[in-house]
């Protein structure tokens, strides 16, 4: 099986002579190539992608967050202090003195409510986040108020574990946007979200130049930002989705970082003494999304068959080569009460034996929808020819991130094969996504990936909210690590892999910083010899 998977990986390996032509970057820009198809918005209030997180993290002050070498470190950033209540339900922020954003504007408490307020009246994708504390477009006028220019009150439904909330305001989400600014671009009651989805309205180390979809993405230092402006004057993005051509580019010199490398690239450029690399474990995991609205995906014998389906040793050691490890619980390593159990191996014959159970003794055709870069292509190619084994068809239907999140999130496919990374350093991040949905209806307001995968969790809902209120560090462990092994039994997820981030950066560039979150990605400390 290793071989036929090493001969389904679609990256080639270029020569690695030396290449007599070397280009050179300008010293005050930093040029990456990365696989930025999957943004479809540049609103934080509907950011939801890698990419697209990574650009807001970059671009927009949030109201506070976290040191990325110890997560357990959580500090102020528009609001550089903050005071819970004894009764644990409301939370005042003191916001930073002396913050502008691009358009001169200064940031006030009013633009951090507004901010809070608009995601949870747009409810877009990311809104269930704060929508977790009982706001609703009814009462989030009165539940984030700003009394003055200087204090943000933020009142909560119940008294939960107060890093839950503080990490939830650390997501995309707690980004603070110039009110003045996008409600002069309104139109039709949307809080200016047609207009920010291409243009921006941030306080960042960086601000928008220009977003081309599919082509690339370029920013430009905020020389006035409040905490120091950034050394490099532009950062220029490339949509580049070949990872031999990435290599080509960083080989070259055309190109500063290379951020999707595979393995036969990592290969090549091993012994390169103009190109280290930098890793990072992420809080990620690859997964298949199952939907229960497929009439096979639909059995557990035929859901359970699929975990005993995956290479995953073969896919690790081949496809990922260092940038995954096999995990199969939801949430990743690192995280409280993560489980590190790996029940799964690949056996065909044990597939077999539970697709008969089922009733489907000769198999069955199945799609998957699969974003087109080379890992998850040749991962899903990988799949296909285990479930082969066993008589399952699976169709491969090949798009661009934006063409298979759409699909995905509008619950039209049979299986998704996908990264989740975390949107904040609280275990309920990924509960809340895999083990919760309280509402399963095509237009239910909250849609975790469990509703896109059209399952009813039953009590797990109701355990993982009580999850989020135990204050108890122990029972709150054992409270995650039953509702993982639940998942893991009963779910329409095969979670494989937590990955682990890998990029290729030219010697002359340092401090370009990889964090445990995909919106930790940092390039403001960024300088080039």
């Amino acid at each position: 099986m290793r071989k036929l998977i090493a001969g389904l990986i679609l990256g080639t390996a270029l020569a690695s002579a030396p290449i007599s032509a070397m280009a050179e970057t300008p010293k005050n820009a930093l040029i990456m190539a990365f696989s930025i198809d999957d943004i479809i918005t540049l609103d934080p209030a509907e950011i939801f992608e890698f990419s697209g997180a990574e650009y807001s993290g970059n671009t927009y002050d949030r109201l506070i967050g976290y040191d990325i070498d110890d997560v357990s470190k959580i500090h102020g950033v528009v609001a550089e202090s903050w005071d819970i209540s004894d009764d644990g339900m409301t939370y005042t922020f003191k916001i930073r003195d002396g913050i502008k954003f691009a358009s001169g504007d200064a940031l006030t408490a009013e633009d951090a409510a507004f901010s809070l307020r608009r995601v949870i009246k747009l409810d877009l994708s990311p809104a269930f986040i704060l929508g977790q504390f009982g706001l609703t477009k009814e009462n989030v006028d009165t539940q984030i108020t700003a009394p003055d220019d200087h204090t943000l009150v933020l009142k909560v439904d119940k008294p939960y574990a107060p890093t839950f909330v503080l990490y939830c305001l650390t997501a995309g989400v707690g980004s603070v946007i110039d009110k003045k600014e996008v409600m002069a671009h309104e139109k039709d009651g949307d809080m200016g979200h047609e207009w920010l989805k291409t243009n921006y309205a941030g306080s960042g180390p960086f601000e928008l130049n220009k977003w081309t979809p599919n082509e690339s993405l370029s920013l430009v230092a905020n020389d006035n930002y409040w905490d120091g402006a950034p050394a490099m004057k532009r950062v220029i993005i490339r949509n580049v989705t070949e990872a031999a051509s990435q290599q080509l580019l960083l080989q070259k010199g055309d190109i500063d970082i290379a951020r999707n490398l595979e393995a036969d690239q990592l290969a090549a450029l091993k012994g390169n003494d103009d190109i280290n690399f930098q890793k990072r474990a992420k809080g990620t995991v690859w997964y298949l999304g199952l939907s229960q609205k497929n009439e096979y995906l639909s059995n557990p014998k035929v859901r359970e068959a699929l975990k005993y389906l995956v290479d995953y040793n073969g896919i690790a050691d081949t496809i990922l080569a260092g940038r995954g490890t096999i995990h199969q619980a939801f949430l990743p390593d690192g995280f409280l009460g993560a489980s590190n159990d790996n029940p799964y191996k690949l056996d065909v014959d044990k597939a077999k034996e539970l697709l008969k159970e089922a009733g489907y003794p000769d198999g069955f055709s199945l799609t998957m929808d699969t974003r087109n870069t080379t890992a998850i292509t040749a991962m899903a190619q990988s799949l296909q020819a285990t479930w082969a084994q066993a008589g399952i068809n699976l169709e491969i239907i090949p798009g661009d991130g934006g063409q298979t999140l759409t699909k995905y999130r509008a619950r039209q496919h049979d299986i998704y094969i996908g990264r989740w990374g975390a949107d904040y350093q609280d275990p309920n991040t990924n509960a809340s996504t895999f083990a919760w949905n309280p509402d399963n209806s095509d237009d239910a307001a909250a849609k975790p990936l469990a509703w896109r995968n059209s399952w009813d969790p039953k009590e797990m809902t109701a355990e993982t909210e009580a999850a989020i209120l135990e204050r108890d560090t122990q029972k709150r462990i054992d409270m995650y690590k039953d509702l993982q092994k639940k998942v893991m039994e009963r779910g329409p997820f095969v979670v494989m892999f937590q990955e682990t981030e890998i990029a290729g950066v030219r010697s002359n560039v340092h401090n370009f910083k990889l964090g445990p979150s995909f919106d930790d990605n940092k390039y403001r400390f960024v300088t080039k010899d």
